[in-house]
């Protein structure tokens, strides 16, 4: 395959805080590479992209295997935190407010900024028309850099020979 035809798209089916960067950290590298991206919001992962809960996203400690404290700076030697401690309350705000904190400190733009850069650099981005339908929202709902809602099925057409990364 040659270097112009290169090309990557993204699912996105989870709306919490942790799910958002992958898709777009990796798009846009894939971007400076000159590949080009489309991502696909759905389920939850609309959410995204939806005015009012993109900068409401959080991360829940609740189940979350991976969540340590040691990610928090708090000293804890090998140990992660009990899932227990997740249920209490505040924790998925603690949690949220923390990583957001470490993600500005790193100079990490918010969800909503990382979409336009996306957005403006090329990238394709879409919402699932069976999602958008279930959920009752409407193409308004979304941030202006969502180029349309399509089926699943167009979305297939749009991105073949893509490779497909399900997040």
């Amino acid at each position: 395959m040659s270097e112009e035809n290169r090309k990557i798209a993204f699912i996105c089916s989870k709306g919490n805080l942790d799910m958002a960067y992958p898709a777009l950290i990796m798009g846009w590298a894939a971007l400076g590479n000159g590949i080009d991206v489309t991502i696909f919001f759905t389920f939850w992962g609309l959410d995204m992209v939806t005015k009012k809960r993109v900068d409401k996203l959080e991360i829940a400690p609740v189940a979350n295997t991976s969540f340590k404290l040691s990610l928090m700076g708090l000293p804890t030697g090998n140990l992660g935190i009990p899932n227990i401690m997740g249920i209490l309350p505040g924790m998925t705000a603690f949690a949220s407010w923390f990583m957001k904190k470490k993600m500005e400190k790193l100079e990490v733009p918010p969800v909503s900024e990382y979409l336009e850069m996306l957005h403006d650099a090329g990238a394709n981005i879409y919402g699932c028309k069976m999602t958008v339908d279930m959920f009752g929202l409407e193409e308004d709902d979304f941030l202006d850099v969502v180029d349309g809602v399509v089926t699943a099925g167009d979305f297939m057409d749009m991105t073949e020979g893509a490779q497909i990364v399900f997040i």
